[in-house]
């Protein structure tokens, strides 16, 4: 895709005098003073600009910034997400139920009913089928996912969609809920594509120019679908991860890790192979070293050591890295064990609870740690029951960079919103917008490098014109909500433009 030429007059970069970014190809072409002309071919400042090749943007003193990512999304989940019931406020079981029962007075009988976002590990009550029947209306499929993908609740018209009718209580946990939720909230192609071409836009305009994405799907194959069925090609980079079920057909294909997929305008790359050690903190199926004080149980183990490195192996001989996901402190060591028996770089996903005798392992080189800081927020009072006396060292990024680990920040969307700017603040002042007291202020980490942790370039000449036009600066936000809203004025990617408001 070429991009869009274009001159940004008057931006700021960081604490420095304004400038004038020149855009040309899809780089950034020359970066000079206001009082000088750009160097590059055809960019002169003001009206002179040559119209036929580009344009002038006036953009008033606002701050420049490299693209941001979200280096962790389910996007398919979170554009359908958007248009489920919201659960995030719910404090038991029967008030969720009794949300849902609301919900279903809007809803088209013959939609399946679904709703997300809930935290049972907090709730009194026990989640059961029986209080998803309602005797005044009439029997429908009712699904409710919670925040961390890893439970779901279902009444007996949806355990029968599945073939599980009888089933005892509606709650699965893990592996199965990712076959209940795709299947009971299953639409076609064209509708999943056209949600989450909702859904992007929406993130452009919270200055997304990339995503890693880990949808539980085929993602290769969507995402070249939609690249050339998206009108203009794709307006944000996507690296595509691969699933164990489809990592033959990613070999076969000569599909690499960091490699652009042919026909996307270099758009779309091949990520990492993804798997799982353990499970989640609120289904209480994170691997720890320590039990759980409700269960005593330690945690599931989801997939054995010697299969874990030997899918790895397999993958790295094909030039196909891997993304573990580890959150539990005994499955971050797992984690580790593995990548000391595989050659070259990788990735361990989300990292929330950590032992310390592994801090400096870590650090191993070509190893990036893909964590979520507004799971810290979100999570704060589930860890303090589960993990208490633990804590301390959960989610614990200003540590992990002190051992001299690297960081990508995402959202785990939709477990939390695909914004950028909510995962930075929550980074940065380990708190949210409610005015909570910061949660293990020791943990927290130094607007540059949140920043840091959330971008994969930088303004320099030369480089991709991925590129962020804030109408505020960060630096300058007065607490963690103004942080979080950081307004946007323009978004490009590759130069080209993706939103655009008040430029």
């Amino acid at each position: 895709m070429k991009g869009t030429d274009v001159l940004l007059r008057n931006v700021r970069i960081g604490a420095g005098e304004p400038v004038q970014v020149a855009v040309e190809g899809g780089l950034i072409t020359a970066i000079e003073p206001l009082t000088t002309g750009a160097t590059g071919r055809s960019h002169r400042p003001g009206p002179g600009l040559d119209p036929s090749v580009g344009e002038v943007v006036e953009c008033g003193g606002r701050t420049l910034l490299p693209g941001l990512w979200d280096a962790h999304v389910h996007l398919g989940q979170w554009a359908a997400a958007r248009r489920r019931v919201d659960l995030t406020g719910t404090g038991s079981a029967r008030e969720a139920a009794a949300a849902m029962a609301r919900a279903a007075d809007r809803t088209p009988q013959g939609e399946p009913l679904i709703g997300f976002g809930f935290r049972d590990a907090l709730w009194p009550d026990a989640m059961a089928p029986d209080l998803l029947e309602w005797p005044d209306r009439a029997p429908r499929v009712v699904a409710l996912i919670s925040n961390d993908l890893h439970t779901a609740w279902l009444n007996r018209e949806a355990l029968a969609a599945l073939g599980l009718a009888g089933h005892p209580d509606g709650v699965l946990r893990e592996e199965p809920v990712l076959d209940a939720a795709a299947r009971l909230g299953r639409a076609t192609p064209e509708v999943r594509d056209r949600w989450v071409r909702e859904a992007v836009r929406e993130a452009a305009r919270r200055g997304v120019t990339g995503v890693m994405e880990f949808e539980y799907a085929d993602n290769l194959a969507d995402w070249t679908r939609r690249a050339a069925a998206w009108p203009g090609g794709l307006p944000l980079r996507v690296a595509a991860t691969v699933y164990p079920d489809a990592l033959e057909r990613a070999i076969a294909a000569g599909r690499r890790t960091g490699e652009p997929v042919p026909g996307t305008g270099g758009l779309l790359t091949t990520g990492p192979l993804k798997l799982f050690v353990d499970g989640s903190l609120n289904t209480r199926t994170a691997l720890c070293h320590e039990p759980y004080p409700a269960t005593g149980g330690h945690g599931t183990l989801q997939t054995e050591p010697e299969e874990l490195v030997a899918l790895m192996v397999r993958a790295a001989a094909h030039g196909i890295r891997s993304a573990v996901h580890a959150i539990g402190d005994r499955a971050g060591t797992i984690a580790l064990d593995a990548f000391d028996r595989v050659p070259g770089p990788g990735r361990i996903e989300h990292a929330q609870l950590v032992d310390r005798r592994d801090l400096a392992r870590y650090a191993r080189p070509g190893l990036v740690l893909g964590v979520q800081p507004a799971h810290a927020v979100d999570d704060r009072d589930v860890a303090d029951r589960h993990w208490k006396g633990r804590t301390d060292r959960a989610f614990a990024y200003a540590e992990l960079l002190r051992a001299g680990a690297r960081l990508e920040f995402g959202s785990d969307a939709p477990v939390s919103p695909l914004d950028p700017w909510v995962g930075i603040s929550a980074a940065v002042h380990r708190t949210g917008a409610d005015g909570r007291p910061s949660w293990h202020p020791e943990q927290a980490v130094p607007l540059g490098q949140a920043l840091a942790a959330s971008v994969r370039t930088e303004v320099a000449v030369g480089a991709p014109a991925d590129l962020v036009i804030a109408d505020a600066d960060p630096a300058a936000a007065d607490g963690p909500a103004a942080l979080a809203a950081t307004p946007v004025a323009g978004t490009l990617v590759a130069g080209r433009w993706t939103h655009r408001d008040g430029l």
